[in-house]
C-alpha cells in the first residue's frame, strides 16, 4: 500500500483498506463504534475518507480487527499521516468543493452534464470570472480572485502531457446561449470550447432544445473513475454551500446509464462543433 500525495484520495484509500479489515474481521460498525465509544457515523465517515483519522486511531482499529503484522499497521499509519497533509488547494482558504477537487484531481476519467453553464474545466479566465463575479453574493475581491485561481488550476488536470484527464462532456443549449459577461466574452468561451473538443481525450456533445425532455432535466452532474477500478466510481451532485457524493455500486450505475442516453439524445462532435459555430454567429450579432 503506497500512501497518495492527495490527501483526499489518500483518506479514500485508507478508508476502503480500513473497511476491508473491519469486514474480514466479522465486525459491524455499529460494534467499532462501541468498542471506540464514538457514534457509528464517525466509523463511516472515516470508511468513506469524508474525515481524516490519525495514526493512534489506525493503530486502535487494527488492534481491534486483530491485525498484527507490523508492516501492514505502519503502512496504514503512515498513509493515515499523509491523508492528514493538506493539497494545494487548502492554500486559497476553505472552499466548499474541496472534497471535488481531491477527487478531480486523481480521477482517470470525468463525465460531466452541465445544463446551465460551460464545466469549470473547460472555461477561459475572463468566463470563469464573470461566473464567480456573478454568482457569488457579493464576493469579496479576495474571495473572488482565490476562487478563480484554483478553477485555473484545477484545468492543468487535462492539460497534463503524461495523463491527461479523459473528459466527456454534455452541455444543454442553454448552456451555450447563455450570456455569461458579455457576447465578447462568450464568443471567446464558445470558440475555445470548439478548440478544445478537437482534443483526443476531451468529447463535447450538446443536447439542443429540439431534443425536448430528457433525462438530465434533475440538473448537473459529474462522474468520476478512477485507474485500476472502471466499475467503482463517485457521483459527484454540485450545491450552493455544500455537495453531495454518491459511491453505491447501484446509484453510479443508475447515473452511468443516465449519462449513456444523454450522449445518445446528444448531437454528435461533428454535429456539435457545427453548432457551436452556428451560436458563436448570434453572439456576434449581438456584440
Amino acid at each position: 500500500m503506497v500512501a497518495s500525495n492527495n490527501p483526499t484520495v489518500g483518506r479514500r484509500r485508507l478508508g476502503a483498506e480500513l473497511r476491508r479489515l473491519r469486514q474480514a474481521s466479522g465486525l459491524k460498525s455499529t460494534e467499532v463504534a462501541e468498542r471506540l465509544m464514538v457514534f457509528q457515523p464517525k466509523i463511516s465517515h472515516l470508511e468513506n475518507g469524508r474525515r481524516a483519522i490519525g495514526p493512534r486511531d489506525v493503530r486502535d482499529l487494527c488492534a481491534i480487527y486483530g491485525v498484527t503484522d507490523e508492516q501492514v499497521i505502519d503502512s496504514l499509519m503512515e498513509m493515515a499521516r499523509e491523508s492528514g497533509r493538506p493539497g494545494w488547494w487548502n492554500r486559497y482558504g476553505d472552499l466548499t468543493n474541496s472534497v471535488y477537487i481531491g477527487l478531480e484531481t486523481d480521477a482517470a476519467s470525468l463525465h460531466t452534464y452541465a445544463p446551465l453553464v460551460i464545466p469549470d474545466l473547460l472555461q477561459t479566465p475572463a468566463y470563469a470570472a464573470a461566473v464567480i463575479e456573478e454568482t457569488i453574493p457579493l464576493p469579496a475581491a479576495e474571495q473572488a480572485a482565490a476562487r478563480l485561481k484554483v478553477r485555473l488550476r484545477r484545468q492543468h488536470r487535462i492539460y497534463d502531457p503524461g495523463c491527461p484527464l479523459r473528459l466527456w462532456v454534455v452541455l444543454d443549449e442553454t448552456a451555450l446561449r447563455r450570456v455569461v459577461g458579455s457576447p465578447d466574452i462568450m464568443r471567446g468561451q464558445l470558440e475555445h470550447l470548439n478548440a478544445l473538443s478537437d482534443e483526443p481525450h476531451i468529447t463535447v456533445q450538446v443536447l439542443p432544445y429540439a431534443v425536448g425532455a430528457h433525462p438530465g432535466l434533475s440538473g448537473q452532474f459529474s462522474l468520476l473513475r478512477f485507474a485500476g477500478n472502471t466499475k467503482a466510481g463517485v457521483v459527484y451532485l454540485e450545491r450552493f454551500t455544500s455537495d453531495l457524493y454518491l459511491e453505491k455500486a447501484s446509484d453510479v450505475q443508475g447515473y452511468g446509464v443516465m449519462y449513456d442516453h444523454l450522449q445518445a439524445q446528444a448531437l454528435d462532435p461533428d454535429h456539435t462543433r457545427r453548432f457551436i459555430t452556428d451560436v458563436i454567429k448570434s453572439h456576434i450579432d449581438a456584440s
